[in-house]
């Protein structure tokens, strides 16, 4: 009778109801190659678009995502402070709340503050280290954790015996930040290693051999050789990997569909492009190309 009840109050009145909030983040994710993939299951929650990212890099992105910015259209003709008011008057439709007061959201302009204030649970799962609970990154989440995996999302969803995994309620609703590694290089799927893929050095051998270079940089470099360029098939096998992770990933996020609540909205993004040999390029961070910058951005409550 009660749930009777509930849903005439929905069809005469509206659905009075929070919004669950998910926050995907596919790191490294470039436009054009999630626009190759089929994405059935991603179409059903809204249209992709062509977008720009603030950053080429994770940390400064997700950084702005948590200031409540997502990928911009980069409009023309317009002031900034217009874009930014436009953009956070959406939070309204997001949360399903009729005024949001941006009030609320000064002078921490955090988003996982300004959710709080609104009465949800905030919980963050990063798959990337540089994100870890350790930075500013953390800060006014109810949970923030690393992943167990760097590639796999169906963890972070689904859970494991030592890993709570992220279970939307209806009647408690949340905001979940999530950040996943499987787009980003070297473009694996849960279970596959990297042994025979070409290797480079990246952020990771930076900052564990960073103190050695610093104290003694002749004799770190002595003997050493630079990682190898890559060649142009690697760079097209590597673009065709990342595909095939959004396809994969569409499928996880899929299956996560199926557990969540009706009153769940979906926010679906890249941080940053990534190079696959452009114009002598390869990677993200310390670039400045359009590939680097052009992401993916959808959004849509959960059909």
């Amino acid at each position: 009778m009660a749930g009777f009840i509930d849903g005439v109050k929905k069809i005469f009145q509206g659905d009075t109801r929070l919004n669950n909030l998910v926050f995907i983040v596919f790191d490294s994710c470039r436009w054009d190659a999630f626009q190759a993939a089929k994405t059935p299951n991603l179409d059903r929650i809204g249209k992709a678009e062509k977008r720009y990212s603030y950053a080429s890099w994770t940390s400064p992105s997700h950084f702005t995502f948590l200031m409540g910015m997502v990928p911009h259209l980069s409009p023309k003709g317009v002031f900034a402070s217009n874009v930014y008011r436009d953009e956070f008057a959406q939070w309204s439709r997001r949360l399903n709340v009729p005024d949001v007061e941006f009030g609320k959201f000064v002078p921490q302009l955090s988003l996982p503050y300004f959710l709080k204030s609104q009465g949800l649970r905030t919980e963050g799962v990063v798959s990337l280290p540089v994100l870890n609970p350790t930075t500013s990154m953390s800060a006014h989440f109810d949970r923030y954790e690393l992943a167990p995996s760097h590639n796999d999302l169906s963890v972070i969803f689904d859970g494991s015996d030592s890993f709570a995994g992220i279970k939307p309620d209806r009647d408690k609703p949340g905001f979940f930040f999530i950040n996943t590694g499987e787009t980003h290089y070297p473009y694996l799927l849960p279970g596959e290693k990297a042994d025979d893929l070409p290797h480079i050095s990246g952020v990771h051998g930076v900052f564990k051999h960073l103190d050695d270079f610093l104290k003694n940089p002749s004799e770190f470099l002595q003997g050493k050789q630079e990682d190898e360029f890559f060649t142009p098939e690697q760079f097209r096998a590597f673009y065709e990997k990342q595909i095939a992770c959004v396809e994969h990933l569409d499928g996880v996020v899929g299956r996560f569909m199926d557990r969540c609540p009706e009153n769940t909205y979906f926010m679906v993004m890249s941080d940053h492009g990534e190079l696959f040999g452009e114009d002598g390029y390869f990677g993200h961070g310390p670039i400045f190309h359009e590939k680097v910058f052009e992401v993916f951005f959808l959004e849509g409550k959960l059909p």
